[in-house]
């Protein structure tokens, strides 16, 4: 009885924490800025902060705080956009093999977490403030 409640507990505690062992603590995204390329992105979130320059991939720590993104480029505005972190449903399957010790390593190295793979974030380009041949400064058309 001893030796098969100790093999139970040794497979309990070896399957905790089983998204971080499976799925990572850190992840890809693909990042565009649609219409244009070569923007440089910063994406900010409690883990850190990266640099990618568009298209481009970047890999972040995962965490289930959003990531804070603004990209740059001359002649387009900044752009800022929100990318969302969303909880992986599938890791309440830890509760079951790993107990809530192992939703607990999942929730701390935030594997229970996923980024969306791929995230566009739109550039607008800066109007250009010369006046259309044969109008007067200080006048519209």
């Amino acid at each position: 009885m001893k030796i098969q409640f100790a093999s139970v507990l040794l497979i309990a505690v070896a399957t905790s924490g089983c998204a971080s062992i499976t799925r990572g603590s850190s992840q890809s995204i693909a990042v565009s800025t649609p219409p244009i390329t070569g923007a440089l992105c910063d994406l900010t979130s409690s883990e850190g902060t990266w640099q990618v320059l568009t298209p481009g991939a970047v890999t972040v720590e995962k965490s289930s705080q959003d990531i804070q993104a603004r990209c740059k480029k001359d002649g387009y505005q900044d752009a800022v956009a929100v990318i969302p972190s969303n909880f992986e449903g599938w890791t309440v399957g830890n509760l079951v093999f790993g107990g809530i010790i192992g939703l607990g390593v999942d929730a701390a190295t935030g594997a229970i977490n996923k980024y969306p793979k791929t995230f566009q974030i739109p550039m607008t380009p800066i109007e250009q403030l010369i006046p259309p041949a044969g109008a007067k400064p200080g006048k519209t058309n």
